[in-house]
């Protein structure tokens, strides 16, 4: 396994970490235990998590799996898209995210997390309440760094140069939604991370699995795959990134390797990326996965990716969890 600094600070993340949105619900507790402790074997010590993930489920999932084996883990878990309809199950108050840690660390059985994210940009609350908030969560050791995720450029340039004027802990990474079928990163944020030392953390970098080949058209969807369990994911199913799956395969068959494996070793080498959560919900898939830390693709398969994908660098990002 590779291991990379997470943007400029000290801390060393695997270069594929396990994305868990699916531990709890689409992978019952004893699958999801098994692929975490396969992905430890494997030398993934990234593990992702959220307070909102199978309603909770995930965390204390993790927790289970992670009992003796907490120190092989990077563990972050994230708050601030809505857990209830209530107006205190949201956002990024300090009253907010100090209850939210203390639940997520109750059912991580532990009692710091690694990285600890905002999931999303609160436009109801300052940046520096939440950025002093994190501050006092890093000074009191239950957290030991500190990252957002579906901020804009604008709004994480912002909370960068509050936390450096007043000197508080500073936001490491960013996660965001990045792969060829969602290039729009490389717009704005891509490089205002570059700039401001900040490493990139790509979530759906298979396009929720549409890049691994498995939708022939928008209509199909396979049974037990995303689609199929979640009607809402149809949304992200049109003609042009289906198109892109295809063509992606073809490249793959050129090479001998999976569609999801090329994807997966494109992304790896893109600018500022530090860690490429990818999700399983079976044993099989992430040993699967782990091929694109071997891939070596030439030159001309990465050229022939960023012709091909070049137009999903505009228009509407694949995916994006904001506060409404």
């Amino acid at each position: 396994m590779a291991y990379r600094r997470l943007g400029e600070s000290g801390l060393k993340v695997s270069a594929l970490g396990l994305g868990t949105n699916a531990f709890g619900k689409r992978a019952d507790e004893r699958t999801s235990i098994d692929i975490i402790h396969a992905a430890l074997d494997a030398g993934i010590s990234f593990i992702d998590t959220a307070n909102i993930y199978a309603g909770t489920e995930s965390e204390r999932i993790i927790g289970e799996a992670l009992k003796g084996r907490r120190h092989e883990a990077v563990l972050t878990t994230k708050a601030g898209l809505p857990r209830g309809s209530g107006v205190y199950e949201r956002g990024s108050s300090r009253r907010h995210l100090m209850g939210e840690l203390e639940g997520s660390l109750r059912r991580l059985g532990t009692d710091y997390v690694d990285l600890y994210q905002i999931h999303t940009f609160d436009p109801e609350t300052p940046l520096e309440e939440t950025l002093r908030t994190l501050d006092d969560m890093v000074r009191s050791g239950k957290v030991r760094y500190i990252g957002a995720s579906n901020y804009h450029a604008w709004e994480l340039m912002k909370a960068v140069g509050i936390s450096d004027r007043l000197g508080l802990a500073r936001y490491i990474s960013m996660q965001t939604s990045y792969s060829l079928a969602d290039r729009t990163p490389e717009r704005e944020l891509i490089p205002m991370c570059q700039d401001q030392g900040l490493g990139i953390i790509p979530y759906f970098p298979l396009a929720g699995g549409i890049l691994t080949g498995k939708y022939g058209t928008p209509q199909e969807a396979p049974a037990g795959s995303r689609a199929d369990t979640d009607p809402g994911f149809r949304r992200f199913l049109g003609e042009a990134t289906v198109t892109l799956a295809r063509q992606v395969a073809a490249l793959a068959e050129e090479l001998g390797t999976t569609p999801a494996a090329l994807s997966l070793a494109w992304l790896l080498r893109r600018p500022a990326v530090s860690t490429v959560i990818v999700g399983a919900t079976r044993v099989e898939q992430l040993r699967s996965n782990l091929a694109s830390l071997e891939l070596q693709p030439d030159d001309a398969i990465l050229a022939r990716l960023d012709e091909i994908s070049a137009p999903f660098r505009s228009g509407e990002p694949f995916a994006l969890y904001r506060l409404t």
